[in-house]
């Protein structure tokens, strides 16, 4: 009964709007031909090509109009994506397959370079607890269907524990860092600069990060619709984002001073979040398909998505003009 219920929570959270959302892109579609709308979170190479500003110049010579829409998690993005609020976003690995099994018309479109220490199982200070394995009957804070949600699952799976040997406790992440602080939950899973911020403002201890069990890909997804018919300027994106990806990794310095106040986190705590991100986006290969289709066919049998998903049905192949140009 659990994981029925488990199951259910966490596709209703992409399926809640599936049954206006065709009506919803259709009426977008046809009202913002010559608007770009692109979700992103607190953190992450959009916020930087943000705040250059080099997208909107380059777009405009195509008459094409940038707006922006943030988003507190991949889940909640990925709901703007498929009710139609924004055509473009970036999220961690999970949340595509989780909206994928919900019915949402999305399609991959690039992905960043893996960042396995970007996302961690923290624990408080002064916790007792040493080891994953000591996770057992705790409670572990996350945001449901996010990319935490996989490394959860790999870590216990690598301690010898199933996933229903913990209690989950979904929690979007100010929330989760409350109840952390607080003492409601026993383990923190989450993803920079939160992490980052919990690590050196609260001494918050590591338990395992991503290394040797995830990715941690990020990826940039389209709704169908929008990169079948504007594939021009979803090549342009693509450079872009490369292109800041590519600025920060020789200027590290700069990108800190920069991304600092707009995530409003001192200097030090956005150095180390920069550092452990992954930077230079391409289009999906083969590789990253296989590395996806295995996080789908992990919550598959967990019975935590209702039914196999096939990730190359939803992976966008970029004319050979716009292949070309990258």
């Amino acid at each position: 009964m659990r994981t029925i219920t488990l199951r259910r929570s966490l596709v209703a959270l992409f399926a809640a709007a599936i049954s206006f959302g065709a009506i919803t892109q259709a009426q977008a579609a046809s009202d913002n031909k010559s608007v770009l709308r692109i979700g992103y979170q607190k953190y992450g190479t959009l916020v930087l090509l943000k705040a250059k500003g080099t997208l909107e110049k380059r777009l405009a010579e195509q008459g094409v109009e940038v707006k922006w829409t943030e988003f507190p998690g991949g889940p909640q993005l990925l709901e703007g994506l498929n009710v139609g609020s924004v055509d473009f976003g970036v999220t961690g690995e999970t949340p595509p397959v989780f909206a994928q099994a919900a019915g949402a018309d999305l399609l991959y479109v690039a992905h960043e370079p893996p960042a396995p220490t970007g996302e961690a199982i923290l624990v408080p200070k002064n916790s007792p607890i040493k080891s994953v394995a000591e996770l057992k009957g705790k409670k572990v804070a996350l945001n449901k269907g996010s990319n935490v949600h996989y490394l959860l699952v790999r870590a216990l799976e690598d301690a010898g524990l199933k996933y229903g040997d913990i209690t989950p406790v979904y929690l979007p992440p100010a929330d989760a860092r409350a109840a952390f602080e607080r003492g409601s939950v026993d383990a923190w899973v989450i993803w920079d600069p939160f992490q980052s911020a919990a690590e050196k403002q609260l001494q918050a201890r590591t338990l395992r990060d991503g290394s040797g069990l995830v990715d941690n890909h990020q990826f940039y997804l389209a709704t169908r619709t929008y990169a079948e018919k504007n594939p021009q300027v979803v090549g342009v994106l693509v450079e872009e984002i490369r292109g800041v990806g590519e600025w920060v990794k020789g200027n590290l310095d700069e990108a800190t001073s920069q991304v600092a106040p707009l995530i409003g986190l001192s200097p030090e705590i956005t150095r180390q979040a920069v550092e452990r991100q992954g930077y230079g986006a391409q289009f999906i290969t083969p590789e990253v398909v296989e590395a996806q289709q295995k996080i789908a066919d992990t919550f598959t049998e967990l019975k935590l998505i209702p039914k196999q998903l096939t990730i190359k049905d939803v992976i966008w192949n970029p004319p050979a003009k716009v292949a070309q140009n990258q």
